[in-house]
């Protein structure tokens, strides 16, 4: 081929002499789709996981036809590969569209094929490949062995595609709305394994009839060239909510931190609890109830509930490997003890190179974090495995407030993915359940502290004063959640651990959890530091 000759083929719209069902095949398609177009449009986008990286080159792993009589579309599976030496894996779909007027915004690259000019966009972009995907779970066949398998639960009551929109604004995958009362999630970042987010919603729902997540309708997933099971797509039921519990929350803390004034409460009289103390609503001090109001706690009750009925429901399970409890063992916690001294390393190293982003208490608290490092270091070996009794199951693994639905004064969970930093194989670790709780614990800190620095500036009292009414007010919200979670988990004879050993694990977990979250404050938003900050230095001085 002559330069002018090739400089023609790749100046846009570039022009290929086969038919779409055919154009993946074409090497000179795939060349110039992966460097000159792919390479700036998934940059672009708002699941593109690799931001702070820099990409070096894009491969096609592989591709399939995800198809239903004359339609055809191509799913893509793309290795994204960077200049620091690893790499990432996505999911396109993609389709071919003719209309000028169509998807102006979402178009990949304008293309001719065999005379025949148009684009190629996004295939979620186009209604007829969302009503594909529906019709295929909704029409699936049990034991599906081909390729692309789609699978439909006996919760699935459709029996016909009506509508879909989009469902708005996310990070990681892509929600679509169907009928008004499902949800396909198309999963952008893919691993080779089943998602957790299937595995769990589908078990949660199929196996053990938990209630209080959304029902799992169907799903599909890719058989890749290796023979690993790659999840592309879940469809669950729409839960009508009233927001998630992160809203809902720090709406409650803001009427709470305005009753300090309106109540004229003295905050250095409000009475204390210790950490991890077990509080039924009955035994919280009157002046705590006066200020905060009954119905938080009573909620805080009913989350506690939820969250002891999903570990419930997962630590009951004697016939499926993938989810039946397990002890501690010294492999679990060389596992544990290697993962998070790296982290440990990972977060020193940010706040040394960016002290000088941090001010006020921020700096004070980075400052005794680096002081006391090795302290904290030894917190984190200080795991022996053979002192506790208690069992390890499959637990939700990123759980906070934002991943709760509140719904007529009851929640719902969502979003089993697991941590977005872990690995997949790491997220399908057998954890302590308490991890999930101190997960919930720390989330409350953030909502407490967030409602400061939000509306700070409407309360009439010092910073340090809305500091200490809000460690008060945290440990009351820990003591009653922590008592209604265990009653249940007794009564249901889940075993996790004595008193002494669950202290422990609560307390490892949440400077875990902390020191995770101290890493993304220090890299967008250095004031809130103090945060994570807080949260690692109250447990290392803890001492009841």
């Amino acid at each position: 081929m002559t330069k002018k000759k090739k400089d023609e083929v790749l100046q846009p719209p570039y022009q290929f002499d086969v038919v779409w069902e055919e154009l993946i095949e074409n090497e000179e398609f795939i060349k110039v789709f992966l460097s000159d177009v792919l390479e700036k449009y998934v940059v672009q986008q708002r699941w593109y996981g690799g931001k702070s990286s820099k990409l070096k080159y894009i491969e096609l792993q592989e591709y399939f036809k995800i198809q239903q009589n004359e339609e055809v579309y191509y799913g893509l599976l793309l290795q994204v590969n960077f200049e620091e030496a690893f790499y990432q894996h996505y999911f396109l779909p993609i389709a071919f569209v003719s209309d000028e007027s169509f998807a102006e915004k979402e178009r990949i690259l304008p293309i001719c094929m065999k005379g025949q000019n148009g684009f190629i966009i996004d295939a979620l972009n186009l209604e007829a490949f969302r009503k594909l995907v529906f019709e295929r779970i909704m029409t699936a066949v049990p034991n599906d062995t081909t390729k692309v398998q789609y699978h439909k639960s006996a919760h699935f009551k459709d029996t016909e595609y009506k509508s879909s929109r989009f469902m708005g604004m996310e990070q990681s995958n892509t929600s679509i709305i169907i009928n008004d009362n499902a949800v396909i999630k198309f999963f952008r970042r893919i691993y080779s394994d089943k998602n957790p987010d299937y595995e769990m919603s589908r078990f949660l729902s199929e196996t053990k009839g938990y209630k209080n997540t959304p029902a799992y309708l169907g799903s599909s997933n890719v058989i890749d060239s290796d023979g690993a099971y790659i999840t592309i797509a879940l469809m669950q039921e729409l839960v009508e909510n009233q927001g998630d519990a992160w809203s809902y929350m720090t709406k409650q803390l803001n009427i709470i931190f305005h009753n300090l004034e309106y109540k004229r409460i003295n905050v250095h009289d409000l009475p204390e609890v210790p950490m991890f103390a077990r509080l039924g609503i009955n035994d919280v001090p009157p002046q705590i109830i006066d200020w905060a109001g009954l119905h938080v706690f009573v909620m805080l009750q009913k989350l506690a509930q939820r969250t002891a009925e999903m570990h419930v429901a997962l630590g009951s399970e004697f016939s499926d490997t993938a989810f039946h409890p397990t002890h501690y063992n010294g492999d679990y916690e060389v596992w544990l003890k290697n993962r998070l001294l790296y982290q440990f390393q990972n977060r020193l190293n940010i706040v040394e190179n960016n002290l000088e982003r941090l001010q006020g208490p921020s700096l004070e608290l980075a400052k005794n974090f680096l002081e006391r490092k090795n302290e904290i270091r030894k917190r984190f070996v200080n795991f022996d495995w053979t002192k506790f009794k208690g069992e390890r199951i499959r637990i939700h693994g990123d759980y906070h407030l934002g991943q709760v639905l509140v719904k007529d004064d009851d929640f719902y969970l969502l979003d089993f993915e697991g941590e977005p930093e872990s690995t997949i194989r790491d997220r399908k670790v057998k954890q302590p359940p308490l991890k999930d709780v101190a997960g919930m614990f720390r989330s409350f800190h953030y909502a407490i502290y967030a409602t400061i620095f939000n509306n700070g500036d409407d309360y009439p009292h010092s910073k340090e004063e809305l500091f200490k009414a809000g460690e008060i007010l945290y440990r009351y919200f820990i003591a009653v959640f922590y008592d209604s979670y265990m009653k249940l988990i007794q009564e249901n004879n889940l075993n996790i651990g004595y008193k002494q050993e669950r202290t422990f694990i609560l307390k490892y977990c949440m400077l875990e959890k902390a020191v995770y979250e101290l890493g993304y404050e220090m890299n967008s938003r250095p004031d809130w530091a103090v945060i994570p900050l807080e949260g690692i230095m109250s447990i290392i001085d803890e001492t009841n």
